[in-house]
């Protein structure tokens, strides 16, 4: 009888738990990220500007290389850009184009548009300068 083996019939839950346990703390650093909203963008098809675009009533802003804002080539400083676009906004109401040069930064485009933002302006563009 020496020579019996007893059989075992129990499952081990130890290993299962902790990959649960790790799962499941995965998901809960990962849910809050995924809440998270950017901006909303419509990305436009590549089409040639329009002459439309003098007639109409939008406030233009160049952005150059330097990260400096233009408005009819007159230099504005990042500090005066709410109060600008205020001034803007009253006589022309169909909203913003920003026009960028080839190297300007996202950052400096970013900061004209929540300033823009800021102050009311709903309607923003973007182009190539």
């Amino acid at each position: 009888m020496a020579g019996q083996r007893k059989t075992f019939n129990e499952i081990n839950i130890t290993p299962l738990t902790d990959i649960f346990l790790v799962l499941l703390i995965i998901m809960m650093v990962i849910a809050p990220l995924l809440d998270q909203q950017g901006l909303n963008l419509a990305v436009p098809n590549m089409i040639e500007v329009q002459d439309e675009i003098k007639d109409s009533k939008l406030i233009k802003i160049l952005v150059d290389d330097n990260d400096k804002y233009f408005i009819d080539d007159v230099e504005i400083a990042s500090s005066d850009l709410a109060n600008v676009i205020t001034e803007q906004a009253q006589e022309n109401t169909d909203g913003l184009l920003i026009m960028t040069q080839d190297n300007a930064t996202h950052g400096a485009v970013v900061k004209l548009m929540d300033e823009a933002r800021n102050v009311g302006v709903t309607n923003i563009s973007i182009t190539e300068y």
